[in-house]
């Protein structure tokens, strides 16, 4: 007979058990068994029906089976359910900002606060937040082909850095503010590019023309009070439409080659223009110079002829004699011809020895010689003849005691 079979009386034996003893009534022994996962579930819906209001009678032992009942809350599950919806409809309010974000608040469509990084809790389906972030630096870019002031068409590439200052204007005051920000830029650029020439465009004028209308975007976020700030405009690029890229290439490379003449142009002239100008001062230290000494050598001639013009009011007739013996000897001074004036009276001859000797030394013959060749010894005066001789016999003993002691 099985353990569990109906009528076995004190004969059934739980497998799970230690054994059972039969006592005395029928009873049986003790059991150490796992719970009954039926009664387990029994009780567990009769505590939820209490909790509901209403209740289940349990069956009762030895065959006989009772029926109780109670009434039944009816609005317990509603509230419970309430109770369910109202704690998850509270936990999805909070939520966390980030360090780099701030929050703004609506309130049934209403501006209401701007939020601080950190964890906050706000009433879901009441409250809006949205977040925006007021350190990322945004950027937007477009390329345009525009008119400019010389009626040329040129194609800018250009970029626009930008980041948000005022969360609650970027967020309400417009719809969409990346759009808003390109038409601004795109109305600034073709502002500033009509008013300005095509060359300069091309050329030197880029940053001018990044300045510009940087300043004229934020002219314009500002009067839409956007509530973003302009970080930097960057012009990628500009060029000529591709039908005339090649001939403004040309003139490009002109312009360059013009430039660089002019360059080297410059060069030369700062390397020639220095010496020219040495060259011209000692021109004119050297003009000074003679300037001053004519000056000096006229003044000093006329201080002479002051002297002289002194001593010859004191003496006529010396300062003439004298006179005269300078001036003949100036203008003989480099002939070899012998000026003798005698006179009976007081004979008065000049007579250049030094050049009588240096002729003599440099052919080879005396001074008699040298007189004779001039003219003879006729008619000259035998002072002079005797002078001439001497002076020569005197050079030729002071010769021959040079030569005697160089043979020493």
């Amino acid at each position: 007979m099985a353990w569990n079979e109906p009528g076995g009386g004190g004969n059934q034996h739980d497998p799970w058990s230690g054994g059972g003893r039969r006592g005395g009534g029928g009873n049986g022994g003790n059991n150490q068994g796992p719970p009954d996962l039926d009664e387990a579930l029994k009780k567990f819906q009769d505590k939820l029906n209490k909790m509901l209001g209403g209740g289940r009678g349990r069956r009762g032992g030895g065959g006989s089976g009772g029926s109780g009942g109670g009434k039944r809350n009816a609005f317990a599950l509603p509230g419970l359910l309430l109770i369910v919806a109202l704690a998850i409809w509270a936990a999805t309010g909070f939520y966390l900002v980030d360090q780099s974000e701030r929050g703004v608040v609506l309130r049934f469509g209403k501006f209401q606060e701007v939020v601080s990084p950190g964890l906050h809790w706000n009433p879901p389906l009441i409250d809006d937040v949205r977040m925006v972030n007021v350190t990322r630096v945004r950027s937007i870019s477009q390329t345009k082909s525009m008119l400019t002031q010389d009626e040329n068409i040129v194609e800018v590439e250009m970029s626009a850095q930008y980041r948000v200052i005022e969360p609650r204007f970027f967020v309400l005051n417009v719809r969409d503010p990346d759009i808003t920000i390109e038409n601004a830029l795109d109305s600034a650029l073709r502002h500033v590019v009509g008013g300005t020439e095509m060359d300069q465009i091309l050329t030197s004028g880029r940053e001018l023309l990044a300045d510009t209308v940087s300043t004229r975007l934020q002219t314009y976020l500002n009067n839409y009070n956007l509530g973003v700030t302009i970080q930097a405009i960057n012009v990628e690029s500009t060029s000529a439409p591709d039908a005339v890229q090649e001939a403004f290439d040309d003139v490009i490379k002109a312009r360059e080659d013009r430039q660089r003449t002019i360059n080297q142009a410059i060069g030369y002239a700062n390397a020639i223009i220095p010496v020219a100008q040495g060259q011209a001062q000692r021109m004119i230290e050297q003009a000074q110079g003679y300037r001053e000494s004519v000056v000096a050598d006229a003044q000093g001639n006329s201080n002479r002829f002051n002297s002289l013009l002194s001593e010859y009011r004191n003496a006529p007739q010396i300062m003439r004699d004298r006179m005269y013996i300078e001036t003949m000897s100036q203008v003989f001074s480099n002939t070899s011809k012998v000026l003798v004036d005698l006179d009976q009276s007081s004979p008065l001859m000049v007579l250049p020895l030094e050049q009588l000797q240096n002729n003599q030394d440099g052919s080879g013959e005396s001074s008699e010689d040298a007189i004779r060749r001039s003219g003879g010894e006729a008619g000259m005066d035998p002072r002079l003849l005797d002078r001439l001789r001497n002076s020569s016999n005197s050079s030729q003993s002071e010769s021959g005691n040079s030569i005697r002691r160089e043979g020493r």
